[in-house]
């Protein structure tokens, strides 16, 4: 799984926060700074507007609960497998909504599994085996840095 160069990063943009078809990455005080690879996950849709768990039965639209993204990784829309039209959005809207009505958890249900739960709704590069641990290092390992 590699960054998506597609249009190198036409759509992008950040001064306006908006990152369409990503994901995106923001420190979390004093526990990044403690655990560098940790911190706090959103997925961005078609048009680029932020949806993060940001607690308890809450899904923030552009306001990430720590603040605004400091890394984005750009994935590739023609990867989505499921059928129907706005595929993409229809997911990110889907796991917004069940995260609605969840309890947050930092280490078992939080703004990762959020993630992770849109990208197997919409089968992103043919799986349905997307989790927080795997979106942690992989976002680490592909994001790129807004400035």
């Amino acid at each position: 799984m590699k960054q998506f160069n597609g249009g190198g990063g036409v759509g992008l943009e950040p001064e306006r926060g908006r990152f369409p078809y990503c994901v995106v990455w923001t420190p979390i005080p004093v526990l990044t700074w403690l655990f560098p690879i940790i911190g706090h996950m959103g997925i961005c849709t078609s048009t680029g507007v932020i949806r993060d768990f940001a607690g308890p039965y809450y899904v923030s639209e552009d306001n990430m609960a720590f603040g605004k993204p400091v890394k984005y990784w750009k994935l590739d829309p023609t990867k989505v497998y499921s059928s129907g039209p706005n595929a993409w959005d229809t997911a990110v809207h889907d796991a917004s909504e069940e995260y609605k009505h969840r309890m947050h958890n930092l280490c078992c249900d939080n703004c990762h599994s959020h993630v992770a739960l849109a990208l197997n709704l919409m089968r992103y590069d043919n799986s349905s085996s997307w989790n927080m641990v795997k979106l942690c290092f992989l976002s680490f390992l592909y994001g790129k840095y807004v400035r």
